[in-house]
């Protein structure tokens, strides 16, 4: 391991994903960056750690936690399978001519109608007449006031 690693990631045949931190980590700020990522301390081994469910998608949830300390400004050492700058990820659906059968998908749909919008009015809202007379308006002075 380099020096000033941080954190270690691997698998363990009895605890399966396991990470544990070096002495240039503080042990409450590992402890508490850990458990925040699903990793509990295994009983009477300081240090190490092992992550909860490891039958629910383990290796991905390893290699996010590897990702996620690295963009934290963490020195992260990780077994290969588990390092996401050295292993390749899932492999991605190839569809033949990706971009033009999205482009003809946004086409046909910018062309045909939609239910979402209400059609425009086709005739205005009528506007009351105007009224013929002019209103008037009485003021009243009030008693005991200062005059203008």
């Amino acid at each position: 391991m380099q020096p000033g690693t941080h954190f270690a990631f691997g698998t363990h045949k009895d605890y399966g994903f396991v990470a544990s931190f070096t002495a240039s980590m503080p042990t409450h700020l590992a402890h508490w960056f850990l458990e925040r990522e699903q990793f509990e301390p295994v009983p009477g081994q300081p240090r190490l750690y092992r992550l909860v469910e490891p039958e629910n998608d383990g290796p991905r949830r390893t290699r996010q936690v590897v990702h996620d300390l690295r963009r934290q400004g963490y020195t992260v050492h990780a077994d290969i399978a588990l390092d996401p700058a050295a292993s390749a990820g899932p492999p991605r659906p190839v569809r033949p001519n990706g971009p033009q059968e999205r482009r003809s998908r946004l086409a046909q749909a910018a062309t045909g109608r939609t239910t979402q919008r209400a059609a425009p009015p086709t005739t205005s809202p009528p506007i009351p007449p105007r009224p013929t007379y002019a209103p008037t308006v009485h003021l009243t002075a009030a008693g005991g006031g200062r005059s203008r």
